[in-house]
């Protein structure tokens, strides 16, 4: 069965379509102990930036913002939550009490009066009472005297170094022991910033400090009374439609601070009944605090928006009601993805493949790289020590690694192709082989070829005349003028037979332009050699004889032959030996080139003229043999083929007047002539039999 032509495009690709594992067992195999080494160093560098990017510089900063991305993008969408109130002072108050800061103490003994009255579940006051005022008994007594459990805000130096000072602590720590009664307590309300002063986290709890606001408020399982994830903060569910309803109602603290009756006090109840209320400063410029969600702008107000430490404490304490903590992913977890994504990056890079197919799984990577991240954020993981910019980097950096290491196989590969096959195969077979060398295991496979066998005239008589030395600097010289023009033309070198060079066109790449490829190396190799024979002239040694060329298309069996250890890529078959033949045949009918009817066909040449049908030595088919007459003008190559036709069609009378014609005018051309002689001995259909 005979392999149909194939496109260079698709044989390209299929040549490209390196088996993956085949392509790592090489880099293992070829890459030696030193760079196996380095790149394996490489690797581990490339592993550890995949794990440990949050405590990287600069990576770090990176790690955070996508971080931040993903909080903002993936923070639960709301109603106003009914269960915590804020009660706050803030500027006017500030203002119209006269007093900047700390907070008007009976003002604030007032709205507690109150609220005292309107049963909230818990009382959490953000407010540090670290300095002296006069109105400090009102407020104290008042604080002795709540029902409902209160929790005081307590800081300390060590803690605190940057809000506190010595002094401050003492007085506050005096003044707490003052209030301290089974319902009014301290509490901390430490916050711990990263390291770009944004508050992600929840704080840890040092064994010195009260427990923290949101755990003193409401109770908390065990398994989570130090968890140090990640704050759920949550954004207004109306926002998207523009309707402004924080997720926390905030209420002026003169609200409650004024005279009321029992009246008045049940109608404002309903603001704070059964609800945990938080008391604290919503001052500009003082007690803001930068969150994930700072990073981006509002969308109500298009600003990048700080939250005051009192709001901080309310989205802890929702997360800690809904019992909605996030557990990062476990460190073994962290460790495989590392080790997943360097692999994969390093895989990558020996992935040969169509460029649209290694462009798909390059974006997908990319996709996972930024949506895994998200969609665990969704799922209720803490992705605050998500490497997800690392993993990126370290994909990169194993990409890079084993890229660098097949790039020096590949190095190794091409010079060993551009001096072993560069000088028998075309370019593009070369950069096949080059890509694959494994390519040259032993096979063969039934093509379609073009062959072409040439032989030098008269260099077996000067080999014995000249010296060893010159024999073989003349011979490389002719094989290497001759080679040039078959590798020009993409033809493959089969072999070198003494001075007589064998080739073929159509494997292992087949194109659509190989029969005119051919015909045009059969009749450039054969100036090639009028070429040697000109330059020869000036030495001082016998003269040869033409270059005869022979060419002919058929099937042949192509592939490696041989043993594991000797190997030659070659053609065998029917078509290679009449080539052969007709390069042979060159001598007796007095021509240089000789091409069969069937490669002429193919060959898209308008300067070949038939040379009749001839039977060649020892074949039993006879062939219908053509010869380039690029010399001639286009009527005088008419003529002749007038003149073979007549003969074929058993014209005589056509025959006769074409061949007088012609031994006129041909007198001096020996083919032409011995056509003719040929011709007048053979009748209509009958081939002239080669001895």
């Amino acid at each position: 069965m005979t392999t149909p032509a194939i496109e260079p495009a698709t044989e390209e690709a299929r040549a490209a379509a390196v088996p993956l594992g085949k392509r790592i067992r090489r880099l293992v195999m070829e890459l030696g102990p030193s760079r196996m080494v380095a790149t394996m160093l490489f690797l581990i560098v490339a592993t550890l930036f995949a794990r440990f990017s949050w405590q990287m510089p600069l990576v770090g900063d990176a790690e955070r913002a996508l971080y931040d991305a993903r909080a903002m993008v993936m923070a639960p969408h709301v109603e106003q939550d009914k269960r915590i109130v804020m009660v706050t002072y803030n500027d006017e108050t500030l203002f119209n009490t006269g007093i900047r800061s700390p907070l008007d103490r009976t003002l604030l003994a007032n709205a507690l009066a109150n609220l005292d009255q309107m049963g909230p579940k818990a009382i959490g006051i953000d407010i540090v009472f670290d300095s002296p005022r006069p109105d400090d008994d009102l407020l104290k007594a008042q604080l002795r005297a709540m029902k409902t459990p209160t929790w005081l805000a307590y800081a300390e130096q060590a803690s605190n170094p940057n809000t506190i000072f010595y002094e401050q602590q003492k007085y506050l720590e005096s003044y707490l022991a003052d209030v301290t009664t089974d319902r009014t307590k301290p509490t901390s309300v430490l916050f711990r910033t990263d390291g770009d002063g944004v508050i992600r986290n929840w704080p840890d709890r040092p064994k010195n400090l009260p427990p923290l606001m949101a755990n003193a408020l409401a109770p908390v399982d065990p398994g989570h009374a130090n968890y140090r994830g990640n704050i759920r903060f949550l954004v207004p569910a109306r926002v998207a439609k523009g309707q402004e309803e924080p997720v926390f109602a905030n209420i002026p603290i003169d609200t409650f601070a004024m005279p009321m009756d029992a009246e008045t006090r049940a109608g404002f109840a309903e603001l704070v009944k059964d609800r945990y209320v938080l008391i604290g400063g919503d001052v500009i410029d003082n007690d803001q605090f930068n969150i994930p969600l700072s990073r981006f702008t509002d969308p109500i107000t298009g600003q990048h928006e700080t939250m005051i430490g009192l709001e901080v404490h309310a989205h802890m304490l929702a997360q800690q009601l809904d019992n909605d903590w996030s557990n990062p992913l476990p460190g073994a977890a962290l460790w495989a993805l590392a080790v997943l994504v360097v692999l994969a990056g390093g895989l990558t890079s020996l992935v040969d493949m169509r460029a649209r197919w290694v462009a798909v799984a390059f974006l997908g990577q990319m996709a996972f790289f930024v949506a895994f991240p998200f969609w665990l954020q969704g799922h209720g993981v803490d992705t605050t020590t998500l490497p997800a910019f690392g993993w990126a980097l370290g994909w990169l950096l194993g990409y890079a690694a084993v890229g660098t290491a097949a790039r020096t196989i590949g190095s190794r590969q091409r010079a060993f192709a551009q001096s072993a096959l560069g000088k028998y195969l075309p370019a593009d077979v070369a950069a096949q082989i080059m890509r694959d060398p494994d390519q040259l295991s032993l096979h063969g496979e039934r093509r379609n070829i073009f062959c072409v066998f040439t032989d030098l005239e008269g260099f077996t008589k000067l080999s014995h005349a000249v010296t060893p030395e010159t024999v073989a600097r003349l011979l490389n010289e002719y094989l290497d003028r001759l080679s040039d023009v078959v590798l020009e033309h993409g033809g493959t070198i089969d072999k070198f037979v003494g001075d007589a060079v064998v080739a073929f066109w159509g494997a292992p790449l087949s194109r659509p332009n190989d029969g005119p490829q051919a015909a045009a190396a059969a009749l450039a190799m054969y100036e090639a050699g009028e070429k040697f024979r000109v330059d020869l002239a000036a030495e001082d040694v016998p003269p040869l004889g033409m270059t005869r060329v022979g060419l002919h298309v058929g099937d042949a069996i192509v592939g490696n032959f041989g043993g594991e250890d000797r190997i030659q890529y070659t053609a065998l078959g029917d078509s290679m030996n009449t080539a052969s033949r007709l390069e042979s045949a060159n001598k007796s009918l007095k021509t240089g080139v000789l091409i069969s009817a069937e490669a002429a066909a193919r060959a898209d040449r308008d300067d070949l003229v038939p040379m009749g049908r001839v039977t060649l030595r020892g074949r039993a088919q006879p062939v219908d043999a053509l010869t380039p007459r690029p010399d001639l003008p286009p009527a005088q190559r008419a003529r002749i083929a007038e003149l073979v036709a007549a003969h074929a069609a058993g014209d005589k009378n056509a025959y006769v007047t074409c061949a007088t014609a012609l031994v006129r005018e041909f007198s001096q051309d020996p083919s032409i002539m011995f056509l003719i002689e040929r011709l007048n001995e053979t009748e209509s259909g009958e081939s002239y039999v080669l001895s």
